[in-house]
C-alpha cells in the first residue's frame, strides 16, 4: 500500500497587491509542518508542487524544516483556479477588505462557476476538475507499495480530489473548499482496491493561534 499527501499552501497575502506570496505567518505554518515531519523522522519518497509562488514557498519552507534537500517536481496541474477571474465574471467590480464579506461573495461566485453559469474566457470548472484529476493520476504513479508522494497545492484542487474520492464527482467540492486550512494535510492511501481518502484537513502540527483559512 502506498500513500499520497495533499498539502494546502501556507497563508498567502490576502488583501495585498500580490496574493500569490506567503505571509510571514504562512512561512511559519509551513515550517511547523516540516518540524512535525522531522520529529516523526518522516520524509516523502517523492514531492511535487503546483507552479504558483505560494506553492513553491510552502514546499521550500516545509522540506527545509524537515531536513529534505532533494527538491521536488513542478506540475501545473496542481495550480489553483484563477479566483480573481471567476469573481470578476460572476460579481463584476466586487471589492472588499472584510474577509467574511469576501467569503460569502466567493462562495456565491464559485458555486455559479461550478454550475457552468456565465462562463468567460477563464478556465471552466470542468476543465479545472479534469486538470487536477490528471495531476492526481500522475502523482499516484509514484505512490506504489511502501512509497509516499506529497503535493503542495491549494484548497481548490484538494477539494476536487477529496470530493471525487468520496462521491465520484464534484458534489462536495464547494463545501470542502470552504474549510481547507492553510498547510493542512489530506491523506489518501492507494492499493489493490484503488484509492481511498483516509483523512482530510489534518492540522495537528499547527498551534491554535496559527490556524487560518485565508
Amino acid at each position: 500500500m502506498g500513500a499520497i499527501f495533499l498539502i494546502r499552501h501556507g497563508q498567502a497575502s490576502w488583501g495585498t497587491a500580490n496574493y500569490d506570496e506567503l505571509s510571514s505567518r504562512g512561512e511559519e505554518q509551513a515550517r511547523h509542518l516540516g518540524y512535525a515531519w522531522e520529529a516523526a523522522d518522516w520524509l516523502p519518497t517523492t514531492a511535487a508542487s503546483g507552479s504558483m509562488k505560494r506553492h513553491h514557498q510552502t514546499a521550500l519552507n516545509t522540506l527545509a524544516a524537515a531536513g529534505q534537500d532533494e527538491g521536488y517536481d513542478v506540475d501545473h496541474g496542481w495550480d489553483e483556479f484563477d479566483h480573481e477571474a471567476v469573481m470578476e465574471a460572476h460579481i463584476p467590480g466586487f471589492q472588499t477588505k472584510d474577509p467574511r464579506v469576501f467569503q460569502d461573495a466567493f462562495v456565491r461566485a464559485t458555486d455559479r462557476w461550478a454550475a457552468g453559469e456565465a462562463e468567460g474566457d477563464h478556465e471552466s470548472f470542468a476543465e479545472f476538475s479534469a486538470r487536477v484529476l490528471a495531476a492526481f493520476d500522475r502523482l499516484a504513479l509514484n505512490a506504489g507499495q511502501g512509497q509516499t508522494s506529497v503535493a503542495f497545492t491549494s484548497g481548490g484542487p484538494i477539494a476536487i480530489v477529496a470530493s471525487h474520492l468520496l462521491t465520484g464527482d464534484t458534489t462536495l467540492w464547494s463545501t470542502l473548499n470552504s474549510v481547507v486550512i492553510n498547510t493542512a494535510v489530506t491523506k489518501i492511501v492507494t492499493g489493490r482496491s484503488g484509492r481511498t481518502l483516509l483523512s482530510f484537513n489534518e492540522h495537528g502540527h499547527l498551534p491554535a493561534d496559527q490556524v487560518t483559512y485565508r
